[in-house]
C-alpha cells in the first residue's frame, strides 16, 4: 500500500471517529457475512456503528486522541463499535447482549477491550465490566434520587400527623352515617 493510500485512510480514520469519546474494541472471528450484516442492522438501529481498521493506521489515526488507549488492544483483526449518540457504556450493552443472544460459538466474539473517558478497560472482563456500569444519565438519576431522599422522609414526618387526623375524622364520619354513637375514651 503507497504513502499516499496509508495517509487517505487515516485521515479517513480521523474525520469518522472525530467526537467520539469511547469504543469497544472486539474481534469478529469466523462470522460469515450474513451474520455480520445482520449484527451491523441492529447495532445501526441503535446508532451504533461498526467499522473494521487497519491496526497500524488506526493506531496513528488515534495518536494523541481519546480512543488512543485503544490501540494497546489492537492486535489481529479488528473492528471499532462506537456510538453516534449513545455513550460507549450503552454500546457496550449492546454488543454484550448481541453476543450472547446471536453467538453460538462464544469463540466468534473476542471483545478486545473498551475505552471510556480515557480509561482502558482491557479483554472480556473490561468490556463486561463497563457494560454493567451507569450511563451518565442513570448516574445522574441515582445522584438526584439520594439528595432527595431526605427531603421525602422529612415532609413524610411533617405530613404523617395529618394523615392520621384525617384518618380518625375519616373512622368518625363512617361511624356516624352508620348510626352509631361515638364516646370519648377516659
Amino acid at each position: 500500500m503507497s504513502k499516499t493510500i496509508k495517509e487517505l485512510i487515516v485521515r479517513e480514520y480521523r474525520k469518522r471517529f472525530d467526537g467520539v469519546e469511547g469504543a469497544v474494541a472486539v474481534e469478529l472471528r469466523g462470522l460469515d457475512a450474513l451474520s455480520t450484516n445482520r449484527m451491523r442492522t441492529h447495532l445501526r438501529g441503535k446508532n451504533v456503528r461498526v467499522t473494521v481498521v487497519k491496526n497500524s493506521l488506526a493506531q496513528r489515526a488515534f495518536k494523541g486522541g481519546r480512543l488512543e488507549p485503544l490501540s494497546d488492544v489492537f492486535k489481529g483483526p479488528t473492528a471499532v463499535v462506537y456510538g453516534v449518540g449513545p455513550s460507549v457504556v450503552d454500546v457496550a450493552r449492546e454488543v454484550v447482549k448481541w453476543a450472547k443472544d446471536h453467538d453460538k460459538n462464544k469463540e466468534k466474539y473476542l471483545f478486545k477491550g473498551a475505552v471510556l473517558e480515557g480509561v482502558l478497560y482491557e479483554g472480556a472482563a473490561g468490556v463486561d465490566k463497563l457494560s454493567k456500569m451507569p450511563t451518565r444519565e442513570e448516574a445522574v438519576a441515582q445522584v438526584v434520587a439520594i439528595v432527595l431522599a431526605p427531603a421525602r422522609k422529612v415532609v413524610g414526618v411533617a405530613v404523617s400527623p395529618g394523615r392520621t387526623l384525617l384518618g380518625i375524622v375519616k373512622e368518625i364520619q363512617t361511624r356516624l352515617e352508620k348510626g352509631e354513637a361515638i364516646a370519648a375514651k377516659a
